[in-house]
């Protein structure tokens, strides 16, 4: 896990003209994934090997990951995959709360483009029947993501990229997905039914609440899985 993570199969991504950038995009997506667990040691030697790019390359890459605060860098140790603190959780909401109830607030008149929204709700509920649980948390990424894409603001996804990859570094210490992520299945749809309505009011409302409910017990089951790895967090 700590080593290439499978990335050899990513190689094709690069195409011909490897950049840092690109690079930092596969492993952001790697680290969203749990690929790359918090507190992983990420080798230069096996992922540079695996994605066939220079050592100048993927330091590049560490650094730009490092800034949006998804790896760390320790003097004479390497580079690992971040550990949030409790208030890093704290932040990441409030982060999110700004954001997204912007984007709901300024989407203008309907009918509003919710087809990507629709996909991820029935990407999550479908994931739910199969009892897979993780696959649930990363349709619900994928259901902020769209929603924020509602702005046709490039500077507002990739911000809202990092935030979102960030917050998976809490959700893969909770050893209970399921209770942390099942009850936001129904209400992602209800914000999908408000926005396909027209009711942009009421879905930034249920937005809102969402995301109030959803810090304070994300905040909470993390701070006991950080404190007590042992314990169950669910």
């Amino acid at each position: 896990m700590s080593g290439a993570g499978g990335l050899t199969d990513d190689r094709a991504l690069l195409g011909r003209t490897s950049t840092a950038e690109r690079v930092a995009d596969i492993l952001r997506t790697r680290i969203a994934e749990g690929y790359f667990p918090p507190g992983a040691r990420l080798s230069e030697e096996s992922i540079g090997g695996a994605l066939g790019v220079s050592r100048n390359t993927l330091r590049e890459a560490f650094r730009l990951l490092t800034h949006e605060r998804l790896l760390v860098h320790e003097l004479n140790r390497g580079v690992f995959v971040r550990v949030l603190a409790v208030d890093d959780v704290d932040d990441i909401y409030r982060t999110r709360r700004l954001v997204e109830c912007a984007v709901v607030r300024g989407l203008g008149q309907p009918p509003f483009d919710v087809d990507g929204l629709a996909a991820a709700v029935a990407e999550g509920e479908a994931a739910a029947r199969a009892d897979d649980w993780t696959g649930v948390s990363t349709a619900n990424i994928h259901f902020h993501r769209e929603l924020v894409a509602l702005a046709g603001s490039a500077r507002t996804d990739e911000l809202m990229r990092g935030v979102l990859a960030e917050l998976r570094l809490a959700f893969h210490v909770v050893d209970d997905p399921r209770a942390l992520h099942e009850p936001y299945l129904r209400r992602n749809r209800e914000i999908l039914d408000a926005l396909r309505a027209g009711e942009r009011a009421s879905a930034e409302r249920l937005l809102a609440r969402y995301l109030d409910d959803s810090r304070t017990r994300v905040a909470a089951v993390y701070a006991r899985a950080v404190d007590d790895p042992a314990a169950p967090a669910g």
